[in-house]
């Protein structure tokens, strides 16, 4: 029997394309051209990124603005917060919904998801506790799936039903996350099970606090934190590759379910939602191979080590480091490091900030002696996420559902952006590069 090895082998061999004929055929690789920016497909309401502008004709990199709505994310943020609000649900209706809520929509919406906040009876034993594992991702996944089978109304695709499974998943992605780490530490790792009921009188990011801990205790400091994070990673741009998976599927007439089970494998990638772990255990690495991580010199060292594939995963990354949209900043990045300094200081962490700080300063002096850029480098918001995580005491195993607990609001903004404007299937080309060749008869193949 011919090995498995070997199969994979004949495998590349017959399925490499020559890198010239993307060119020679006009080929946007990853669906974006030689600068970066990304091929039109469609046209949204719902968010806005912006990383140049045009100076006398030319493109010039800028500092970041992203907009949800066409509202500034740093004037939203900055509204929340300044009125000692914490800001999940607001936004959340801003991108369903289009406008900011009143005071009584703000009620309202919150009200609705405390009451979907729930999941069928005995979903947690039959379903997240059955066949436990590390990978957090594929649990949500098949949950999400699972969830789809005690839907009556799962394959009907109106903006009314669409937006009532939208809501359901938004408010118990939390239950379905945190459950399925408690029973994978219960009884992969044989630590003790808490299995919290949510509180309909608390937020999302404070329900996510409490369900994980097991005292279900936290900080006004750590709910606005956390809450905050959740705010940044829910929604930027159609464009992003599990916002985009969202539209392709939702364009081929299936069900809600099946959707967001979809998004959550492409967020699932250490190229998309994965890199703030990425970014954690890079520092942790540091941190072991640097005698003095004070010293600069010490740690430019490192830096360039990990450029020249020497350190850590040899990859020759600095996580956390430049975006494929973003230049000279990413505003996201921006806003939340002035309250992770706030987070630190309150966890003693303060001199771990500092250390992010200096790498956030060194690293794109490094990248820019190293490599030829054609862009701005800066720090992107999972620079600071995974460190954040990290100190709030939320596993690495569930660094990546945390960003989807906050994406599942843009993806379903995005999924009902989709059916209301679409009617037809999002089919992209691809040009054949397989010359023709006759049928060769069985007794006439080579051995």
């Amino acid at each position: 029997m011919i090995s498995l090895d070997t199969l994979a082998a004949i495998c590349a061999a017959q399925s490499k394309i020559d890198p010239e004929l993307y060119a020679l055929n006009d080929v946007q690789r990853g669906l974006r051209d030689k600068n970066g920016n990304g091929v039109k497909a469609g046209l949204t309401k719902i968010s806005t990124i912006t990383s140049f502008e045009y100076i006398n004709g030319e493109k010039t990199p800028c500092h970041g603005v992203l907009r949800y709505r066409g509202i500034d994310v740093k004037e939203l943020c900055g509204g929340f917060l300044n009125a000692n609000r914490l800001g999940f649900e607001e936004v959340a209706y801003l991108l369903l919904f289009g406008d900011l809520p009143n005071p009584a929509q703000l009620a309202d919406f919150t009200a609705q998801l405390a009451e979907c906040r729930q999941l069928p009876t005995n979903f947690v034993r039959d379903v997240i506790m059955k066949a436990t594992r590390h990978d957090m991702m594929n649990l949500l996944s098949r949950s999400v799936l699972t969830l789809g089978a005690y839907d009556r109304q799962c394959d009907d695709n109106s903006v009314q039903n669409v937006l009532r499974q939208c809501l359901r998943l938004i408010s118990v992605f939390p239950l379905l996350a945190v459950y399925g780490y408690h029973s994978y530490n219960h009884y992969e790792r044989d630590d003790s099970l808490y299995i919290h009921k949510p509180d309909p009188a608390l937020s999302t990011a404070e329900n996510i606090l409490r369900l994980l801990r097991p005292d279900k205790s936290y900080t006004d400091v750590e709910a606005k934190v956390l809450d905050l994070a959740l705010v940044l990673h829910m929604e930027h741009g159609g464009g992003n590759n599990s916002s985009f998976t969202t539209h392709v599927v939702s364009s081929s007439g299936t069900d809600t379910y099946s959707v967001i089970a979809s998004a959550l494998g492409s967020l699932k990638g250490p190229k998309h939602g994965g890199a703030n772990i990425k970014v954690v255990q890079m520092f942790e690495d540091m941190k072991r191979s640097v005698k003095d991580t004070a010293d600069e010199g010490e740690v430019t060292a490192y830096l360039e080590a990990l450029l020249d594939k020497r350190a850590f995963d040899q990859k020759g990354l600095i996580y956390g480091m430049g975006h494929a949209v973003y230049s000279l900043s990413d505003p996201r990045a921006d806003i939340f490091k002035q309250f992770t300094k706030q987070l630190a200081a309150e966890k003693g962490e303060h001199g771990e900030f500092e250390l992010y700080d200096m790498v956030e300063r060194l690293a794109p002096q490094v990248i820019a002696k190293k490599r030829r850029i054609y862009k701005g480098v800066s720090a992107n918001v999972d620079f600071y996420s995974g460190f954040v995580y990290r100190i709030l005491g939320i596993p690495q195993e569930l660094f990546t559902p945390m960003f989807a607990i906050a994406r599942i609001v843009g993806w379903s903004a995005h999924r009902l952006e989709e059916l209301i404007n679409q009617d037809k299937i999002i089919r992209p080309a691809y040009q054949s590069v397989m010359p023709a060749r006759d049928y060769v008869p069985m007794g006439e193949r080579a051995e």
